[in-house]
């Protein structure tokens, strides 16, 4: 069980909610880390007396040293600050909290450290799972998913013996904002339709991705690796209300899954907790009041990036690596109104013809990779 966490990606939405279930469980918070966000940061800091704090914007961390000048928390910036507060030796538990690939290099470090891993940054998975769980593997490090729907497949999974009774695992999506519009309907999206996430509040880029089903693909991906699964094995199914989280389906038929209010604090608190459960202060899900729970298959044809993360799954390599990074740049530009809202699959699959597909790829690869997809982005 988690005594002390560093948290990289505190001022975000599933950062500051992990504060609040450190603060509950009565957790020493050990570093903090935030990209540009100094208020935030320095009333964290107050409030938490972290070791270290860490800004990856250098100005940032310049204005944060002052205000914290009358406090003994070390303030560092940049990558290697990510990636001390990842290595810090008081940490029993590192939480990834950052968005995109910025997570992979401080999360491979706090496994080489045989630290818990609780994994809210997908893209460290999507980019380089193989490499990531190979070294978990080796390490001993333990890898426990902070996200909602695969924080439900591992407690659906908790009395599964062996991976070959798995039939399918059946990750649940809401649809996002969107749901139940035709492709041609989507291109006069804006910004504003697509941050109004029916059942969640999230941060900016995660909520286009949950508009685009992006997100899910993600998922996909991620599932796959995390629980070593060819991709046929792993399907996304479109759940409203987002009550059902998850399931495991049994090669004897059985369905197992986890079913819970909207609220992230149940899978932050599990990964901190696990394997035992923590008492909740917090409102429990009421089967009498949640209406009925229903399920759909996505669109593919009018949410194309499902598609294009499926097809990369399959592909494997750096594909999926150039995937994820196009995606995070056409999500920018979409929320900087540049690009329409199907512009964004549309630079995905430019990105993905124009960078060489490398296998058995290791670091430098993917981190090259990365580097093309997003000039590519950039370049259209």
């Amino acid at each position: 069980m988690t005594k002390t966490i560093s948290l990289l990606g505190s001022t975000g939405s599933i950062g500051r909610q992990t504060l609040a279930v450190a603060q509950e469980l009565g957790l020493r918070v050990a570093a903090l880390t935030a990209n540009t966000q100094v208020d935030l940061m320095e009333r964290q800091v107050r409030h938490f007396h972290p070791t270290l704090a860490v800004m990856m914007n250098e100005d940032a961390a310049k204005e944060l040293r002052l205000r914290l000048s009358d406090v003994e928390t070390a303030v560092l910036s940049g990558a290697e600050g990510l990636c001390a507060a990842a290595a810090l030796d008081e940490a029993d538990t590192v939480v990834t909290a950052v968005m995109g690939s910025v997570g992979l290099a401080p999360t491979l470090e706090a496994i080489r450290r045989k630290k818990r891993i609780a994994l809210a940054n997908k893209e460290t998975l999507v980019c380089a799972g193989e490499l990531v769980m190979d070294a978990a593997e080796a390490s001993g490090a333990e890898i426990v998913p902070v996200d909602s729907e695969h924080s439900a497949i591992f407690q659906s999974l908790q009395g599964c013996r062996d991976r070959r009774e798995i039939r399918r695992l059946l990750l649940t999506c809401s649809g996002g904002p969107f749901y139940g519009k035709s492709y041609e309907e989507l291109e006069h999206m804006t910004p504003e339709d697509a941050l109004r996430h029916p059942n969640w509040t999230m941060g900016a880029k995660i909520t286009v991705d949950s508009a685009t089903l992006m997100n899910k693909g993600l998922e996909i991906i991620e599932a796959m690796r995390l629980y070593r699964l060819p991709p046929e094995q792993v399907e996304a199914v479109i759940h409203r209300q987002s009550i059902v989280h998850s399931l495991v389906e049994y090669r004897d038929g059985a369905m197992i899954a986890q079913l819970g209010t909207p609220d992230m604090k149940l899978p932050i608190r599990y990964a901190f907790t696990w394997p035992y459960r923590a008492e909740t202060p917090d409102g429990t899900l009421d089967l009498l009041r949640c209406g009925a729970l229903t399920f759909s298959a996505p669109d593919e044809q009018a949410f194309r990036c499902l598609r294009i993360a499926k097809e990369c799954a399959r592909t494997g390599g750096t594909s999926c690596a150039v995937m994820n990074a196009a995606n995070e740049e056409a999500v920018l530009a979409f929320l900087r109104r540049e690009i329409g809202f199907n512009d964004i699959h549309r630079r995905v699959e430019s990105a993905l013809e124009r960078v060489e597909v490398k296998y058995k790829p290791d670091l430098t690869d993917i981190l090259e990779a990365d580097r093309l997809a997003r000039e590519a982005v950039r370049n259209m």
